[in-house]
């Protein structure tokens, strides 16, 4: 059955119907052998798995708990069909298809995950997992929408490192605020419960340090974060709107630096700053950024390969909890 669409940019067009499924999943890769440092493409493999009830052979995912993101149901899933954890990559897009004997729409949402840890067992949904390299994972998937998903993840590096970019949580409007200082303007209790539901979400990509503007709102952003984790929130005044506008070309170049391969850090700024960055950068390394509208508490999941920047994931909508039924 063709997906309805699997273009990572289509997420932000309006569907012609609207999914009553939701359900999130991964292509689940590791270095062939599972261990190594090469990790070109024609070393690596993806896990497969194979579901006793339909006879399928098919990439893990499942569908969204009630108050569950898409993000937090990907790591879950894959925990739970393969028994390994894993640290998300790149956004893959989605599919789209209807259930059988249901008049139902089914969405799934896809992931790059790389395997941190965890051993495979057999399972009420899943009783064999095979790692499959290239060269024969096509031919092994039951469904056409899953091999598109896997072509998605083969247009792009698998070994990215990862860079968290974060626009500070709901404070209230900035005419509204009696302080003097707006740099100390608060977040709102709406903002608040924004941070607190932003720390699964960051940590299923591998959250680990924070650097932050100065502003309040920026540091009370990922501030439930830095307690999770147990690091202090690192302040730089470039990523602040003032120290932004004064030097652009330094706060992209700091930035830069905080890129790593062996550790995700997360930023938080601001929305006169997140914009412009992102575009210096992804016309300065020549990529096309998908369309985004910058709220409050929405990410960009920023995906690097030697150094540069290969894609750019906003998550937004996938940062909303859903309560819809299942089914």
């Amino acid at each position: 059955m063709s997906p309805a669409t699997t273009d990572p940019a289509a997420e932000y067009a309006d569907p012609p119907v609207k999914a009553n499924i939701l359900a999130a999943g991964a292509v689940l890769w590791r270095p062939a052998g599972g261990t190594g440092s090469d990790t070109g493409s024609d070393a690596l493999e993806i896990a497969l798995v194979h579901r006793p009830k339909y006879d399928d052979w098919s990439l893990p995912k499942g569908k969204l708990d009630p108050g569950e993101t898409p993000v937090i149901t990907t790591v879950r899933e894959v925990a739970e069909e393969t028994g390994l954890n894993s640290r998300l990559g790149r956004y893959l897009g989605h599919v789209t298809y209807p259930v059988t004997g249901h008049r139902k729409l089914k969405r799934v949402d896809y992931w790059a995950a790389r395997v941190v840890d965890g051993e495979f067992e057999a399972n009420l949904e899943v009783d064999v997992l095979e790692w499959r390299r290239l060269d024969t994972v096509m031919d092994a998937l039951s469904y056409p929408m899953d091999r598109t998903i896997v072509r998605n993840f083969l247009r792009q590096p698998a070994d990215t490192a990862t860079l968290l970019l974060v626009r500070h949580a709901k404070a209230g409007r900035h005419d509204r605020y009696n302080g003097a200082d707006d740099d100390a303007r608060p977040l709102e209790k709406a903002g608040r419960a924004q941070a607190r539901a932003l720390v699964p979400n960051l940590l299923a990509f591998g959250a680990a340090e924070i650097v932050s503007a100065p502003a309040a709102r920026c540091v009370q952003t990922v501030t439930p974060l830095a307690e999770n984790l147990g690091v202090d929130v690192e302040l730089e005044p470039l990523f602040s709107e003032s120290g932004y506008a004064a030097a652009p070309d330094a706060a992209l170049k700091r930035a830069r630096d905080l890129v790593s391969a062996d550790v995700v850090r997360v930023i938080s700024s601001q929305g006169k700053v997140i914009p412009d960055l992102l575009e210096n950068w992804a016309a300065t390394d020549g990529i096309a950024l998908p369309p985004a509208r910058n709220r409050k508490g929405s990410v960009w999941v920023l995906s690097f390969h030697q150094g540069r920047l290969v894609a750019a994931d906003h998550l937004d909508r996938h940062l909303t909890p859903t309560d819809l039924p299942q089914g």
